[in-house]
């Protein structure tokens, strides 16, 4: 567990995203002096979490949950964790994914509405949704979001990510499909989003590495990786995530493979739009259970 554990007040005064996760990397950020911001991640692992038909285990999967956000904002407890990201007065959206073939574990979006409710948010506070967040009310007045879905290789961004996620909070998804999707980092500026989204967790536990076309899935490009990863800072977690899916494509295709489109809305999520750190030498993982075979 690390040291670095920081007030309520602390956490929100600089609001979430890429100014969070510099307090939570525990350096100073681009306002004191010209070090550059720089983000915590936590990678959690469970070797034992998949059954054999790569099922997730709920309890085990909630424990995971509750270990990383401890982990990430430096609390002993989840419970703890958990006050210092929500309180009673919130009304939280948990943005979900929903595609049939790799979709957010139902297990931990349960898990996720526990926790809400122990921290004391009222029930009718709380939704999980993923297409139709523009017309749920409780998304509509929401006070903070939690993001999570899995990482997969996708046709027209490179990768489906936690930055991707939130495409369905548009009017018009083409608008943000051009240069393989650059402008995806535009979408947390919106004001119905901007400093609401307090954790993202990026799934992988059976993430998939390698696609053939639009809507690809094939059982052959997942594996049982038994993770999450979870940030304030939703680039930082796409980037730790990237480097997983890089490092496993070399290792399944025996030569570096980069993926077609590239998956640059992740980096131009930093340089253009400011809502992140994506340089690796500028986020620090904190590692948490089974490493072996971690590919990071």
């Amino acid at each position: 567990m690390g040291n670095n554990k920081l007030s309520r007040r602390d956490f929100f005064s600089v609001g979430t995203g890429a100014a969070a996760a510099g307090l939570l990397g525990g350096r100073a950020g681009a306002d004191q002096g010209d070090q550059p911001p720089t983000s915590k991640v936590v990678l959690i692992r469970d070797r034992e979490v998949l059954d054999e038909e790569w099922k997730p285990d709920p309890k085990g999967l909630h424990r995971m949950l509750n270990e990383g956000v401890a982990e990430l904002v430096g609390e002993k407890d989840a419970a703890a964790g958990w006050r210092q990201l929500f309180s009673p007065s919130d009304v939280v959206g948990i943005k979900s994914n929903e595609w049939g073939r790799l979709p957010t574990p139902a297990a931990l979006e349960e898990a996720m509405r526990i926790e809400l409710e122990r921290v004391g948010v009222a029930p009718a506070d709380i939704a999980v949704d993923d297409r139709n967040v523009k017309s749920n009310l409780v998304f509509q007045r929401a006070t903070a979001f939690i993001n999570t879905r899995p990482m997969r290789t996708h046709d027209w961004s490179g990768l489906g990510t936690c930055i991707k996620n939130l495409i369905t909070f548009t009017e018009r998804y083409p608008d943000y499909h051009g240069d393989a999707c650059a402008p995806l980092g535009s979408i947390w500026l919106r004001p119905e989003i901007k400093g609401k989204v307090r954790l993202n967790v990026l799934v992988m536990l059976t993430p998939q590495f390698n696609s053939t076309g639009p809507h690809s899935f094939s059982r052959e490009f997942i594996w049982p990786y038994g993770g999450l990863i979870l940030g304030a800072d939703p680039v930082a977690v796409d980037a730790t995530g990237a480097r997983i899916i890089e490092a496993k494509r070399k290792l399944y295709f025996g030569d570096d493979r980069p993926m077609r489109p590239p998956p640059h809305h992740i980096q131009i999520a930093e340089t253009q739009y400011g809502i992140g750190v994506a340089d690796p030498d500028r986020i620090e993982i904190s590692r948490l259970g089974w490493m072996e075979d971690s590919l990071i």
